[in-house]
């Protein structure tokens, strides 16, 4: 059965990085596009960015566009989100997710992570 495991959530300052990971099994994760999603709290769940394909290629959303580094090691059957420049407006709880296509749609999601907590705050 396919299932996604996240992990490196935290409490970090104003400017600081952290690095989560998604640890997959069941599936290889270069057989699919693989998302990062956020939901902040009183907000809807919205994209961050995914992963897909040989090359490998990547998307982010605006707003983590250089900030945001999504990367792949399908050796470890990983994906990771490289996460610098933290905001405050960053704190949400982080899922990645399996997509039936290449968009950052949540209708194309086919499995869900558990969720990691990232906490930006002074």
């Amino acid at each position: 059965q396919a299932q996604l495991v996240e992990s490196g959530g935290g409490l970090v300052q104003p400017g600081g990085s952290l690095r989560l990971s998604c640890a997959a099994s069941g599936f290889s994760v270069d057989d699919y596009t693989i998302g990062w999603f956020r939901q902040a709290p009183g907000k809807e769940r919205e994209g961050v960015g995914y992963i897909w394909g040989r090359f490998p290629n990547r998307y982010y959303a605006d707003s983590m566009k250089g900030r945001f580094t999504i990367s792949r090691d399908n050796t470890k059957n990983t994906v990771y989100v490289q996460m610098n420049s933290l905001k405050p407006e960053d704190t949400g709880v982080y899922y990645c997710a399996r997509l039936r296509a290449p968009r950052l749609t949540m209708t194309l999601v086919d499995r869900w992570g558990q969720g990691t907590q990232v906490t930006v705050s002074s």
